[in-house]
């Protein structure tokens, strides 16, 4: 049955009150109008809870805006969601278009640092989310007494005697919902054995993110990336306030799942609003997404930070490479990626995740 309004509602009961159902919840198309965003399609939800948000068609289908109940949950970069021309692939260039957002996706060939690999020169996080959608498929049905809300497309990532590998994504939600759901098929539709790295880029920011707010994650154990997150290892889990030239850090967590063989991770603001506390969860099945990586960025003009569940570190291809890990896709190969996001929606909500967390 639908949540709303402090109720439950079978379909015949909101019928008799609503005209249509984006009376109290939908998804619908849009294009932008103006601006380096000018042409950029997006679908944009509403559940009727409070919870929105803004999925980027021509942005490899990532995710942008997020809130809830008017509070931003995504870090949303100055850049903004940027037309896919302007896409800059040399060196750091991604970070031109970088729009932030709840989800970037990074990949599918290459992730992480700008690197030479095999005589090949890459650049940052990879081109998919630079990629528009293509057999765009973006509507809502009655599932019996639940309301399903979705949008669907294909992304190919490909090159004249190299990769073929095609991303086809839905992303769905109910109405009533406060949570969404993501669903990955990568396949390698070439002849051609293709290095393959995938990384979900999940940006928080204010008022989601601030001062106090705290990383609670099953993690065996926890690795700075380098000598500048070395220092920040014992806090690596508490966020400061915005500080003037602060230095991103890096942590690698090596995850505990659940029974099911999801892992569970939680960002949480227990002096949200005078104390009433917010939050939000990230689920994801860590067989494919062994490893994941903690950006925090609490930078006065750029707070945020990256929970990052991937299949690959963040120092690039080649060093992926030295180090054995780097996977890759066969002819005809397809791999699945699954992912959940949520709000956590007062201390009790809180307090009930947290107990649901393994231990290490």
């Amino acid at each position: 049955m639908v949540q709303l309004f402090g109720r439950s509602w079978t379909q015949r009961e909101l019928a008799r009150r609503i005209g249509l159902v984006s009376q109290v919840g939908d998804v619908r198309l849009v294009e932008r109008l103006e601006g380096i965003g000018r042409g950029v399609r997006t679908a944009e939800f509403e559940t009727g809870s409070g919870f929105s948000f803004t999925v980027l068609l021509d942005r490899g289908m990532d995710i942008g805006a997020c809130k809830y109940k008017g509070a931003s949950l995504a870090w949303e970069a100055t850049p903004g969601p940027a037309h896919p021309a302007f896409f800059e692939r040399e060196g750091l260039g991604w970070l031109r278009t970088f729009h932030g957002g709840l989800v970037a996706t990074c990949g599918m060939t290459y992730a992480g640092a700008p690197c030479v690999d095999e005589g090949q020169a890459l650049g940052l996080h990879g081109r998919i989310g630079h990629i528009p959608a293509s057999n765009v498929w973006a509507d809502g049905a009655w599932r019996g007494d639940e309301y399903e809300m979705w949008v669907r497309g294909r992304m190919r990532e490909t090159v004249v005697f190299g990769e073929n590998l095609t991303l086809t994504r839905r992303i769905w939600t109910y109405l009533g919902a406060s949570r969404l759901w993501i669903r990955d098929v990568v396949a390698n539709e070439g002849f051609q054995t293709t290095p393959h790295m995938m990384l979900y880029h999940c940006n928080f920011g204010f008022p989601l993110l601030d001062e106090g707010a705290e990383l609670i994650a099953p993690s065996r154990s926890v690795t700075p990336r380098d000598a500048v997150a070395a220092p920040g290892l014992a806090e690596h889990h508490r966020y400061e306030a915005p500080i003037e030239g602060y230095k991103e850090q890096c942590f690698y967590h090596e995850m505990i799942p659940g029974e099911d063989g999801f892992v569970t991770v939680l960002l949480v603001n227990r002096a949200f609003d005078g104390g009433k506390g917010l939050g939000v969860y990230l689920r994801y099945r860590q067989a494919e997404l062994p490893r994941f990586t903690q950006w925090k960025m609490v930078c006065a003009g750029t707070y945020v930070t990256g929970l990052e569940p991937a299949n690959c570190l963040v120092e690039g291809r080649d060093k992926d490479r030295a180090r054995g890990i780097l996977q890759f896709l066969e002819p005809g190969e397809e791999r699945e990626y699954l992912l959940e996001i949520g709000v956590l929606d007062g201390q009790a909500e809180i307090d009930a995740a947290i107990a649901g967390l393994p231990r290490p």
